[in-house]
C-alpha cells in the first residue's frame, strides 16, 4: 500500500521568466531593439517540471527558496495554481530569481539573475520531507552552488529511503563542466541531459561514445535532442524515437522540462521505458504549441487530445 504523501518531490531552482518575443533582431552594444510581444511567467526549469508533472496528474511537492517580493508571490502562486504543494519553499532573504529570455523561434538567448536560488542548501531539506515522497526529481545544478556539496548525500538519502531518483543538470553557464557524474549516477534512476550537456559533461564529440560512457554508471540515460528526438539509454539497449514535431513553434522554452515531466509521470506510473519515451516526445512538443514552459498544460486529457489533433498520438 502507498502511504506517500506525494508521488514526486522536486529540489531545484526558482524564478520567473520574462519572455521576449517577435524581436527585430538580435541585440547591439548601444543600440535598442523593439519585441513585439512580452510574457512574464513562471520560470526555472525544476517548476517547469513541477507544474507540468502535477497537470498530468501526479501528486507533487516543492523544496527551494524565492525571495520576500513580488516575484516570489508570483512564483508560489502560479505552483499552486498548478496543485504543487509549496509547503516545503523557504522565503529568505535575498531576491527571487529572474530570467530575461529573448526567444527566436526554436532557439533563445538568457540572461538570469540567481538571487534565492543560489541560497538553498541540503540543510534546508530534512529527511521526513524524503520520506513524504515515492520519487525524488533535482535539477539545474550549476545554478544552485549552495547545493553542489550535498547532492550526493541528497541521492543517498532519498534512495536509503527507497525513492526512485531523477536528475537533469542543465546548462553549465561558467562552462566548466564539474559535476562527478561518476560519483552522483550510480544513485540516478533516470539521468535526463540534452545532447550538447551529455557531450560535455563527458568530454566527448560522439554522442555514442558519450551515452556508452553515461550509461556504465547510470541505470537510464534520456537524451534530448530537440527536434530530431531523443535517445534513451540502457546498459544493454540503445532505443532511439522520432519525436512529435510540431511546424508552428511559438517557442520551445521549458521543451525539455516538459519531457522530463512526461518521461516520469509515466515512470512512477510503472510503464515499461518504451511508453515512458514515447509519451515523453508528446508532451516535448505540445509545450511548443504555447508560450512558456507550463502554458500548454490544462490536464493529462488535454494532452492526449492535443497529441492526437496535432501529431497524430495514438
Amino acid at each position: 500500500m502507498n502511504n506517500k504523501r506525494f508521488d514526486v518531490i522536486v529540489v531545484g531552482e526558482l524564478n520567473v521568466d520574462l519572455i521576449l518575443n517577435s524581436i527585430e533582431s538580435f541585440p547591439e552594444m548601444g543600440k535598442e531593439k523593439i519585441a513585439k510581444s512580452m510574457t512574464l511567467t513562471l520560470g526555472s526549469s525544476s517548476a517547469i517540471f513541477a507544474g507540468n508533472l502535477s497537470t498530468l496528474g501526479a501528486k507533487v511537492a516543492f523544496v527551494g527558496k524565492i525571495g520576500d517580493d513580488a516575484f516570489g508571490i508570483l512564483v508560489k502562486e502560479r505552483l499552486q495554481d498548478k496543485k504543487v504543494n509549496t509547503d516545503f519553499i523557504i522565503t529568505g532573504k535575498l531576491n527571487t530569481g529572474a530570467t530575461i529570455v529573448l526567444n527566436y523561434s526554436e532557439d533563445r538567448a538568457m540572461v538570469t539573475y540567481p538571487g534565492a536560488m543560489e541560497d538553498l542548501t541540503i540543510a534546508d531539506i530534512n529527511e521526513d520531507m524524503i520520506k513524504s515522497a515515492r520519487h525524488l526529481h533535482f535539477s539545474s545544478y550549476f545554478l544552485q552552488p549552495g547545493m553542489q556539496p550535498g547532492l550526493l548525500g541528497l541521492f543517498k538519502k532519498a534512495k536509503e529511503n527507497g525513492l526512485t531518483t531523477s536528475l537533469d543538470i542543465q546548462w553549465d553557464p561558467e562552462e566548466k563542466w564539474n559535476f562527478n557524474y561518476k560519483e552522483v549516477l550510480p544513485f540516478v534512476d533516470v539521468f535526463l541531459p540534452n545532447e550538447q550537456e551529455a557531450l560535455l559533461l563527458t568530454q566527448e564529440h560522439v554522442l555514442e561514445n558519450a551515452i556508452n560512457k553515461l550509461t556504465s554508471v547510470c541505470n537510464l540515460v534520456a537524451v534530448k535532442l530537440g527536434s530530431k528526438g531523443s535517445i534513451v539509454a540502457t546498459k544493454k539497449k540503445n532505443d532511439f524515437k522520432q519525436s512529435f514535431y510540431n511546424n508552428n513553434v511559438v517557442d520551445a522554452i521549458g521543451a525539455g522540462d516538459s519531457f522530463n515531466a512526461g518521461f516520469i509521470f509515466k515512470y512512477i506510473n510503472g510503464c515499461e521505458i518504451d511508453e515512458c519515451h514515447r509519451f515523453a516526445n508528446l508532451t516535448g512538443a505540445v509545450n511548443t504549441t504555447a508560450a512558456g514552459g507550463t502554458a500548454a498544460f490544462e490536464s493529462y486529457d488535454q494532452v492526449i487530445k492535443t497529441g492526437k489533433e496535432k501529431f497524430g498520438y495514438k
